[in-house]
Parts: C-alpha cells; sequence; structure tokens
C-alpha cells in the first residue's frame, strides 16, 4: 500500500491510539479562557465564523509531537492555530455553523471530533482527506455540520490541538467550549454529540473525570450522543499489532498517524527501533487512556504474525514490545470511566455500526465490529445511569460520522 493511501487514512481514522502523557496536578491552576483569534473570511467547507481560544490554566502543558511531523496539524486548521504546525495544548479552535445565531432550535449542538480528524473532515468535509479518507473510495463533500444547521440547529464545532491529545485537555476543553457557546447563544444546555475519541472524552467531561485542576460537571448538556465510543475500551492495535506496524514504521514504508504496539519491528530483514511511534512513548499522549482487554471475549487470532508476543509482551519473530497490559496499567481510563458514571439527568445515546469494511485499513474481525470498536464496547451500558436509546447500523467507525442513516438517527435523537 502506498504512503498517500496511509496517510489519507490516518487523517480520517478516529481512533487513534498511544500515551496518556502525565500531567501536573495543579489545584491552584489559573482558571481563564482567552479569546486570541476570530476568522471570518476565506473559510473553507462552509463555516460561518472559526474562533481561537487559549484556555489560561497553568495545567496545560506543551504535549510531544511524532518527530516525523505525521501529526502536525495542516491546511485549515493549521492557518487557524495561527500558521502553527504543533500548537500549544492550551489552545482551541470553535467552530460556528451557519445559522449559528439564527436556528430556530433552542439547544445549540457542539460536535466533538475524534483523534487523527479535525472539524473540517468529521463534520463538514469527509472528503477533505481525498479519496479513501471516509472509510470507502469515494467521500462526500458536505457532513453532519450542514444537514443539522438545515434543519435549524445552531451547530458549533471544537477543534484541538494535538490530534491525539490528552484526554484530560480535550475533557477540559469541551468544557470551555459549551461554556462559550452558552454565553453566545443564551441557551441554558448544548446537546454534545462525540464521534470515537470524541465521545470517550466528552463522557469523562459529564462524568466529572478530572484531575485535581480540572472542572466538575455542572449541568451544561441537555443530551449526550456517543457516536463509534470505545465505551468499554478497544484492543484493536495490540490484537492485529504486527499488520499496524506495516503502517507505521517509516523504514517499512509506514506513516499512519497511530501509535504501534511495538518499539521494535523487522523491515527488510533489519530490526528497526521506534519507540518515539509506540505506545511505549509520549507522542500519541491521549489514547492508552481507551485501551482494554477483550481477550477473555473475543479470542485472539492465532493466525497473526506474532501473536502472543504483541499481545502479552515479549519478543516475536519480527517483533519486540510490553504488551497491552503494560499500557494499561500506564493510563487506561476505561474503568474510572465506568465507576465515574453519568449523571442521571443527562440522557446518553449510543450509536454504533456493525460493518467491519474500512477500506485500506486492516478491520477488526475477531468479534462483531465496526471495523475498530467492537459492538460489545460501543454499546455497553456499564456506568451509564441514563441510558436512553442504542442503535446498531450496517456502517463502519468512519462512515458513522457522515452516511445519511448514521445524520438522521442523530437527528431524530435531537428531537
Amino acid at each position: 500500500m502506498g504512503r498517500r493511501s496511509w496517510t489519507r487514512m490516518a487523517a480520517a481514522l478516529g481512533l487513534a491510539a498511544g500515551a496518556l502523557l502525565a500531567t501536573p496536578a495543579a489545584a491552584t491552576a489559573t482558571r481563564s479562557v482567552t479569546l486570541e483569534a476570530t476568522y471570518t473570511s476565506g473559510l473553507e467547507n462552509g463555516w460561518a465564523l472559526v474562533e481561537r481560544y487559549r484556555d489560561g490554566s497553568t495545567a496545560f502543558q506543551a504535549e510531544t509531537y511524532p518527530p516525523d511531523g505525521r501529526g502536525d496539524q495542516k491546511g485549515q486548521t493549521r492557518r487557524l492555530f495561527g500558521d502553527v504546525a504543533r500548537p500549544h495544548s492550551s489552545r482551541f479552535l470553535l467552530y460556528h455553523a451557519p445559522g449559528w445565531q439564527t436556528g430556530a432550535k433552542s439547544t445549540p449542538v457542539l460536535l466533538v471530533h475524534g483523534a487523527n480528524q479535525t472539524a473540517d473532515l468529521a463534520w463538514a468535509n469527509p472528503n477533505a482527506a481525498g479519496s479513501y479518507g471516509c472509510g470507502q473510495a469515494s467521500c462526500p463533500t458536505t457532513g453532519l455540520m450542514q444537514h443539522l444547521s438545515g434543519q435549524g440547529y445552531k451547530v458549533f464545532a471544537i477543534g484541538f490541538p494535538h490530534v491525539t491529545g490528552d484526554g484530560h485537555y480535550w475533557a477540559e476543553q469541551i468544557h470551555d467550549a459549551v461554556t462559550r457557546i452558552r454565553a453566545k447563544t443564551g441557551a441554558a444546555q448544548v446537546d454534545v454529540i462525540g464521534w470515537s475519541k470524541g465521545a470517550f472524552n466528552a463522557r469523562m467531561y459529564v462524568s466529572s473525570l478530572r484531575k485535581s485542576w480540572g472542572t466538575a460537571y455542572a449541568g451544561g448538556v441537555r443530551k449526550l450522543i456517543l457516536v463509534g465510543g470505545p465505551n468499554k475500551g478497544f484492543d484493536w492495535g495490540y490484537r492485529h499489532g504486527w499488520t499496524h506496524d506495516f503502517a507505521i514504521f517509516p523504514e517499512c514504508g509506514g506513516s499512519l498517524n497511530a501509535p504501534a504496539p511495538h518499539t521494535q519491528m523487522v523491515c527488510y530483514g533489519l530490526w528497526r527501533n521506534h519507540p518515539d511511534l509506540s505506545y511505549e512513548g509520549t507522542a500519541y499522549p491521549g489514547s492508552d487512556d481507551m485501551l482494554y482487554r477483550w481477550d477473555n471475549v473475543y479470542p485472539l487470532s492465532t493466525a497473526e504474525q506474532d501473536w502472543y508476543t504483541t499481545y502479552y509482551g515479549g519478543t516475536g519473530f519480527y517483533t519486540a514490545g510490553r504488551g497491552i497490559q503494560w499500557a494499561i496499567d500506564r493510563g487506561s481510563l476505561v474503568q474510572p470511566l465506568i465507576n465515574a458514571g453519568t449523571p442521571s439527568s443527562v440522557p446518553v445515546y449510543q450509536l454504533c455500526g456493525n460493518m467491519p469494511d474500512m477500506a485500506l485499513l486492516h478491520n477488526e474481525h475477531t468479534g462483531p465490529s465496526d471495523g475498530a470498536v467492537f459492538v460489545a464496547s460501543c454499546t455497553a451500558p456499564d456506568g451509564l445511569a441514563n441510558r436512553a436509546a442504542t442503535a446498531t447500523l450496517p456502517l463502519n467507525h468512519l462512515k458513522l460520522g457522515w452516511s445519511a442513516t448514521a445524520m438522521s438517527q442523530i437527528a431524530a435523537w435531537l428531537g
């Protein structure tokens, strides 16, 4: 597979895998959110207005990016971050759709994208990454933003500085965005739609799963819609690690912006060492918080190269790494999130897929899944105090954000 194809999928994939970067416990962190820039002209993909904010909390620290630039911001997103390829983690973008002031619906909507995505790719133009960037060969040029805006919703979207950033940072910035939207519109509450990692981090905010410097949930969300959410985690990268490595290790031709389950791999007869592109590094600070073991539910495929040492740790014939339990112990937040629970005042909706047919990717195939997340994880009720509805559609993980059936279901739930 060519480098260009992997790059397109890397830009589109809403679940990445990485290491949770520890942030200092700053109980007395400065609390302010500052508007840094406003953009109203030259915006692509139909947005009416974009604002850049800085959260002044001293808890936000600069995060590590992959050294070869594969995780850098590009295109319009980079321009909106002040032409900075690696923005500081305290920054975030707030996108405004047409009708954000005049929409007839009383409750505004906040869209929260997943890992390796932008507000453009996730919500406004699934073709922003080109062919194969949306889960199939040909991609539409409009998405959920236009769909909801056209129905009279006041639609907003958040954009994050690090595309696989620390989940605690994302959750805090979701709070910031909800606060700004309520102030702008005068609405008492906001409907939040999170996709993939964005769903996990939105749930973190609503569940008040936070560090000492984080903001507790205070009732600003009317409905929470989780699209392709790994509600009970995922182990996709470790189940199919050798195949994923080929898409990641540059010496094997890889450029995918996701962490490898291994630090070492044989490429063209030579051992290559890349802790910087693995779960054991720091360049993917917000994805191992979603790791969870499913080997006791769905047996591992023994036909895959180095399957045992990949999952459980050790050196195989072609790979070496510490295994999934090491990464879970380092920073998984799945069980803490379940234990925290969602408040009963927030109805939670789960939109899931069961078609593992994402183009150009090695799909999850050892159990019913959307190609990345097991259906049983996406639909898991664990920790949901008010589980309003669940729907499973014949879609893959990437199509869940833009297909007509998915958008119709989301609009029906917003109601």
